[in-house]
Order: structure tokens, then sequence, then C-alpha cells
């Protein structure tokens, strides 16, 4: 005997009241299989796929793409243990079409003499809940915060000579690839500790200074710009760091990050390097006070002990919130960053 199991939309974490039907993975009438995704949901900070609950065929859909709706919504339903529908093909015979008469061939002038509105050639894409959500919360630091950014620069030779001469031994004993990103974090830890006004924030009238350090990092997914958060970095060595690194892009770009992996950072690092970046402003990631950008590893001729040699030099760019952060404060940091990435073996013994 078949049974129809709903499907309806979860809960998707505090705050969150609703979200976005973003596509079917399923068409009505196809077979599926218990615990094989059925549809995503996409909500102002993550992408959820809804799985059906058993095998069956997906019988209704009851909701369309791009429709809002809110917890415990029903959106379609499972009929358990059917079949999925056979098609025949047409027995018809086949229909002999005369030939087509020859194209008219028309010279330029002719089809431009034609200025075919402008809105067919156009194409209009609603902005998904996460792109809204974006695009809000940017506009919201851009109108709260005093946002400054100061600059400087990082020689990465001794960084990449350090790695290659690692990278083997180090993947072959923890399982993951040494990258740029936890030298990063590691120069960032050093520098928050020793200026704890960019690890705050503002709540009103107050200034709350936080004691941890939950490092986001941006990723660009398909979707939009999300910054999961490394816990407790502090406390995590250059693997593990690289781990949950690696393991959060990987989630982002997939659409399988959870509310509690994009909650709670204290700074934000960006690098929009991978994209060839060579300078930028980055914006605070509210209510954070504080962004690192890094940038593209470029080439150039630098002095170096009264030398002019050619270095792998990086951009980097601090954005602060001047309502928090003294540009005194902000500059300290940077220099300590780079001089923390100048000379790495200062992050390795912990000075």
């Amino acid at each position: 005997m078949t049974q129809k199991k709903d499907i309806k939309v979860p809960s998707m974490g505090e705050s969150v009241a609703e979200a976005t039907l973003a596509r079917w993975l399923k068409h009505e009438g196809d077979a599926v299989d218990m615990d094989e995704p059925l549809v995503e949901l996409e909500t102002d900070k993550v992408t959820l796929e809804v799985s059906s609950p058993v095998a069956g065929i997906l019988s209704d859909v009851l909701v369309k793409e791009g429709q809002t709706v809110e917890i415990n919504t029903l959106i379609g339903r499972v009929t358990e243990g059917a079949s999925p529908k056979k098609t025949t093909l047409s027995s018809s015979p086949s229909v002999v079409k005369e030939a087509a008469p020859p194209p008219v061939v028309k010279n330029k002038t002719q089809e431009t003499s034609k200025a075919r509105p402008r809105q067919e050639e156009e194409e209009r894409i609603p902005m998904s809940r996460l792109r809204q959500r974006v695009a809000e919360r940017l506009k919201e630091a851009q109108n709260t915060a005093a946002i400054l950014t100061t600059f400087n620069e990082v020689d990465m030779t001794n960084i990449i000579n350090l790695r290659t001469q690692l990278k083997d031994s180090f993947e072959k004993k923890h399982g993951a690839k040494l990258g740029f990103m936890s030298f990063f974090v590691k120069a960032c830890l050093v520098a928050l500790k020793e200026i704890p006004a960019i690890n705050a924030e503002i709540e009103g009238d107050d200034f709350i200074y936080k004691n941890y350090y939950d490092i986001g990092v941006a990723v660009g997914t398909p979707q939009g710009l999300v910054v999961p958060v490394v816990r407790d970095a502090d406390q995590k060595s250059f693997a593990e760091i690289e781990k949950d690194i690696s393991d959060l892009s990987h989630k982002a770009r997939d659409g399988k990050l959870t509310m509690q992996d994009l909650v709670g950072g204290t700074f934000t690092i960006s690098n929009g390097g991978v994209y060839g970046s060579l300078m930028s402003t980055p914006i605070l990631n509210p209510p954070q006070s504080g962004i690192l950008g890094m940038h593209k590893i470029q080439d150039r001729a630098v002095v170096v002990d009264g030398k002019v040699e050619v270095r792998p030099m990086m951009y980097l760019a601090l954005s602060y919130d001047h309502r928090l952060i003294d540009g005194r404060e902000a500059v300290t940091f940077l220099v300590r960053v780079k001089e923390c990435l100048d000379n790495p073996e200062r992050i390795l013994l912990g000075m």
C-alpha cells in the first residue's frame, strides 16, 4: 500500500524564519531514494538541501522555484514505494517535409535599420536572498561605521621558501596542504593579541573586547560572498587551521555551510589576490571592526640592504572602524602582521 509523505521546510537556525525555494533537484514523477536531496532552499546566509524521507516517487510539487516559504511550509510530497511513470515513444509514421527555401541574405545596413527594443536584449534575474543580505550588510557597514583603510606590503620570499621546503612533508604528516592562509591567520593572531581593539566591536555605547579569536575567511561562491569562521584559531596549529579552511571552503562551494559555520566571527581575512587583485579596500563585515585584505603576489624591484632586488611582494590592506580604532593602533597592527610574514620564524617560535 502506497503512502504519501509530506516534504516541509525545516528549521533553518536561529533568527531565520523564511527562505527562497531556489530549485527542485527532481521533477514531478521522478524516482527518489531515501535521503536523496529533493530541493534547495536559499536563506540570507546559506543554501540548504531538503532530502526525501522515504524511497518512492516525487508525486507532488506544490511550490514553484523562486517563491518565498516559511518554516513548516508544505512544499511537496513523496509517494512511498511507488514506481516511476513510463513514457512511450510515438509510433506514428514520420512526416516528410518540403525543403525550406534558402534564407534571404541581408546586409548589415538592412539588419541594423530595424533599433529592436533594448528590453529584448536584456535579461532580468531576481536577486537571491543571499545576495540581498550581502548587499544589506555591506551598505549597513558603509552607513554606520567610520571606515578607513591603511596599507603596507610584505616580502613573501621567506614564506614561499619555507612552504616549498616543507609542503611535501607537511602534507604527508598532517594530510593537509600547507597554504599561505595559515601564515596570515597566525600573523593576525599575534597582532590581534597586541592590539585588542581590532578584535572588538561596538554595541550601543559600549566597546566589547573579545578574549577569543574566531577568524572569518571570506570565500567567493556562485551564490555570493560568504564568510565561514575558524573557531578558536589561537588554540590551533598550522595544520588544524589549514584543515578547517579547506573544509569550510569546500562546504561553501558545495552549498553545505550551516548557520554555525557563519556566525560569531571576531575578525575577517579576505583574499582578493586569488582573482588577481593587486590592491583593494575591503569592507567591514559587521559587527566586526577590522578586516585584512590579501592581494596578488607580484615580482617587484625593491631595495634590500642597499641593493635593488626582485622580490615577490604583496600589498596588504587593513580596513577598520575609526570609531573604535585609532590610526596609530591600525598602523601598528598592520606593521606587526608584516613583520610576522616577512620573518615567519617569529610565528613558528611564538615571538
